[in-house]
């Protein structure tokens, strides 16, 4: 299969063509197969992958560095910020600048919105955004749409509820950009403070996106195939007594799964605070831990179509 992200950064969900998702999942899935044949696909011996994570991660670090093993790369890490030139006051530029120079591909993590795209821009070897503070997380978006064509069939024409802090929730931000190319239905469940920024909301309605803003999550969910839940996220408020209004806002648990009277998916990129109950982690819609899985896969594929590696699938 011929890429066409060679070479090239991923900053944003906005980013990729509808050809460009095929070709992602077509690759991701061709991974996951290999898999459970082999424990490693050496398609990027001998190349060398760093992780600089400036904020806290469990799933987007570890998925990226097993991917990377499973191609057969190498990993290295600024480990904590803490124990980093970044503690005595280096840049991001010359931080990422000291890294191009061990490193043959960077994912980046960083409070500061926009980040990422500054980090790219002080290299010449491609730079992966896995989160730019409020802004996009556009590998999990990825891993997103491949674990909800898996659970659903298909891409097109979804009802899609997405609910939480989507003021500040850069994994449906960058979600919302990619399921604008499939044309999804789109209800979008907040607290009035916490709705989607409207840049975005705007940017979808000006691509013919039908979207609903509501505080009824059951509605909502009463309307849609899948609900992608979001915690609060209490590292993003300033005021500490705004965020204990609002935690626990919204809560799926087996009483809320009674009264929608029908079988609905449940995604979250995790982690969960008390938005789901643990008593449905066993209901069989209940896909986020698939949805964690799926993340090698998908992260995988990006790598070595970034690198410019091809695979038959």
């Amino acid at each position: 299969m011929t890429t066409s992200l060679k070479g090239n950064d991923i900053l944003h969900g906005n980013q990729f063509l509808k050809k460009d998702i095929d070709a992602i999942l077509k690759t991701a899935s061709y991974f996951e197969k290999a898999l459970k044949r082999k424990d490693q696909i050496p398609l990027l011996k001998g190349k060398i992958l760093a992780t600089l994570f400036y904020e806290p991660s469990t799933r987007t670090r570890l998925s990226f560095e097993t991917a990377m093993q499973r191609l057969g790369g190498g990993v290295v890490s600024m480990g904590s910020v803490e124990s980093s030139s970044v503690a005595k006051g280096e840049s991001l530029t010359d931080t990422v600048r000291t890294v191009a120079q061990y490193a043959d591909i960077i994912v980046i993590r960083h409070p500061k919105t926009g980040s990422a795209k500054e980090a790219a821009d002080a290299v010449p070897i491609p730079v992966l955004n896995a989160g730019d503070g409020a802004g996009q997380h556009p590998t999990q978006a990825l891993l997103d749409i491949y674990t909800i064509k898996k659970e659903l069939g298909s891409l097109n024409n979804l009802k899609i509820a997405l609910a939480g802090d989507l003021k500040n929730g850069r994994t449906v931000h960058a979600l919302v950009e990619v399921l604008s190319l499939f044309g999804a239905k789109l209800y979008l469940v907040s607290p009035d403070i916490l709705r989607m920024p409207e840049e975005i909301t705007s940017r979808l309605r000006g691509k013919g996106m039908e979207v609903t803003e509501t505080t009824d999550l059951k509605q909502a969910c009463q309307n849609s195939d899948l609900v992608y839940m979001t915690r609060i996220q209490k590292e993003r408020f300033t005021d500490l007594s705004e965020y204990e209004k609002l935690k626990g806002s919204y809560v799926i648990n087996e009483d809320f799964l009674k009264q929608l009277n029908k079988k609905i998916v449940i995604l979250h990129p995790l982690p969960r605070v008390d938005e789901i109950s643990p008593a449905v982690d066993e209901y069989s819609g209940a896909a986020y831990f698939r949805q964690v899985r799926n993340g090698v896969y998908v992260r995988m594929a990006l790598l070595a179509m970034v690198m410019g590696k091809t695979v038959k699938t």
